[in-house]
């Protein structure tokens, strides 16, 4: 194991705190090592650090650059080979109780309670062995082009990812976001076509962004969507851009962005009460965001780059649980989402070893 790696696996056996993550198609990992065992938490987003945001945003973990040691490595190529998972062995009871969900999300759509609804469901892995390290190894050299994380704190736990999806980049004035929808699953064999359902979700998400962003942006531009990779998955993005005007907070921003329509659904309030009324469990730091706050730990300049934490685990004793959502509209279908949700597993089952 390369110097990088046992520096971060020591800190872990020491119980201390750490991220360790790899940011889309970059060359290097980044390792912030905190020095003692608080919990931090960002009260305004004017901190240094690294942050750690739950979806309903009561928990705002933050490792502070200033507690923290900050370390870098070149990537290297590891052999690995993905486990291919026979995905037809699932629960009967979870299909059925998810199926049900998704009726009762659509149900509410037809009666007009809101335009779309993203919901989701938990999955134990049961582990007999695991090492954070292969495994964060592992999912980069998967999902290259996707935020890759470990995140540990002994008061909050061990979670990893790989995100598709940014939040928002913020230097000075200057922001970045985009709009995710629509999920397939790769097929080399046919090209990627979009069913009208993909496409008119995709239009929620980005009208949606675009519309709460003009509240505190001096200019606004948006790009066409185009279909992205993640993996074995296929999603519709569309790239949102623009200068911030004067007087606009970073807590402003994000505050309108988070939870985006991806993750939660639209009109937000109306979506996210049905959420948590009805999803059964708590989502916690599933579809939370996490990313640099603030810092300069991949430049000179200071700047925030944060991430949705989708595709994601938390890893207990002998267990991993995965967390997977579908945004269901009234075209949808509940055996289809089920199915899509399915997909959206195989994400952490690849790199997992049983």
């Amino acid at each position: 194991m390369n110097p990088f790696f046992l520096k971060i696996k020591s800190h872990k056996e020491q119980n201390l705190p750490f991220v360790l993550y790899s940011k889309p198609n970059t060359s290097n990992f980044i390792g912030i090592l905190q020095q003692n065992n608080t919990l931090y938490h960002v009260s305004d987003y004017s901190e240094k650090g690294f942050v750690f945001a739950s979806f309903d945003e009561k928990q705002l973990i933050l490792i502070p650059e200033s507690e923290s040691e900050i370390i870098t490595a070149e990537k290297e190529t590891t052999s690995f080979a993905p486990i291919e998972i026979d995905d037809l062995n699932f629960d009967a009871e979870a299909k059925f109780q998810y199926e049900s969900l998704v009726a009762k999300g659509i149900h509410a759509i037809k009666n007009e309670e809101f335009k779309k609804v993203v919901l989701s469901r938990s999955e134990d892995v049961q582990l007999a062995e695991f090492d954070f390290i292969e495994t964060f190894q592992h999912l980069v050299q998967l999902y290259p082009a996707t935020f890759c994380y470990c995140f540990f704190h002994p008061e909050i736990g061990l979670w990893m990812g790989a995100t598709p999806e940014k939040l928002l980049k913020a230097n000075g004035n200057v922001f970045e976001t985009m709009a995710l929808a629509g999920t397939q699953k790769d097929n080399p064999e046919t090209e990627i076509v979009w069913q009208q359902k993909e496409k008119d979700e995709q239009q929620y998400v980005t009208d949606f962004i675009v519309k709460r962003l003009r509240e505190f942006a001096a200019s606004v531009v948006v790009s066409e969507p185009y279909s992205l990779r993640a993996g074995s998955i296929w999603h519709i993005k569309t790239d949102i851009s623009g200068v911030l005007k004067d007087n606009s907070t970073l807590e402003e921003v994000i505050d309108t962005l988070h939870p985006t329509p991806a993750i939660c659904g639209l009109p937000k309030k109306k979506s996210k009460a049905f959420i948590l009324e009805n999803e059964n469990y708590d989502r916690t730091f599933y579809t939370g965001f996490l990313g640099e706050l603030n810092s300069s730990f991949a430049g000179n300049t200071a700047s925030s780059d944060l991430f949705v934490n989708l595709r994601s685990m938390q890893i207990q004793e002998n267990k991993a649980i995965l967390y997977m959502g579908c945004g269901i509209t009234k075209e949808s279908i509940p055996e289809k989402e089920w199915e899509e949700s399915v997909n959206k597993s195989m994400t952490m089952k690849r790199v997992l070893k049983k």
